[in-house]
């Protein structure tokens, strides 16, 4: 083969085993407080997976209505407990010292005092009741992983999965380390426990002002 055959054979094709291989890619590793100051100054939310920040989907508006919704009914319906419940926002990071994850739920709840992380009151460490409404891009990651993030906190009793799209509520109750129950509402006229909070909250309240299909 000559010289100019040579090179040519050599150009020739992604399966020549002369060809320069670059490895992929690996995401950009940030520490727990570059991540802090980058959604402090940032307009939209992410999440921190041990190094990794991933961003969230950007919510419709019945996942607004609904969180906005379930946050409202439980800070009404918790003032009549003789205990104290705090209820917070979608803006409110947990955070999993164990997996050094920082996630947002859409509404949580704290019992008594809230515990934190940091000196700065940002990374929350004590939910007892964690709400997700379930969008269609983000609905096995909140019932998988999601979920076995917050598995690992000790404070965390009870799960709350709301369908935006049609009228069903889960919850998942924690009676013990490794046992959960789960109970399934899909009735609007009905009502739904929560054993966490010793309340119920009313599924026409959840799905106000929402247009959902009968299941």
């Amino acid at each position: 083969m000559d010289t100019s055959n040579k090179n040519m054979a050599i150009k020739e094709g992604s399966d020549n085993p002369l060809a320069e291989i670059k490895p992929p890619r690996l995401p950009k590793q940030y520490t727990l407080g570059e991540y802090l100051r980058r959604e402090e100054s940032g307009q939209e939310k992410h999440e921190f997976i041990n190094g990794i920040i991933a961003p969230i989907p950007m919510a419709k508006g019945p996942h607004n209505i609904i969180t906005m919704n379930v946050g409202s009914a439980l800070k009404q319906v918790l003032k009549a407990n003789p205990k104290k419940y705090i209820v917070f926002s979608n803006s409110q990071k947990i955070y999993l010292p164990e997996l050094n994850i920082g996630l947002y739920p859409d509404v949580l709840v704290v019992c008594e005092q809230p515990v934190y992380w940091d000196e700065g009151e940002l990374l929350l460490t004590n939910p007892l009741l964690i709400v997700e409404v379930l969008s269609q891009s983000t609905r096995h990651y909140d019932r998988g992983n999601k979920f076995s993030y917050y598995k690992r906190l000790p404070s965390f009793q009870e799960y709350v999965l709301i369908a935006q799209n049609h009228c069903e509520v889960e919850t998942w109750y924690r009676e013990e380390p490794d046992l959960w129950r789960t109970n399934t509402v899909k009735d609007r006229t009905s009502t739904l426990p929560l054993r966490s909070v010793d309340c119920a909250l009313q599924m026409a309240d959840i799905y106000e002002h929402v247009i959902v299909k009968s299941t």
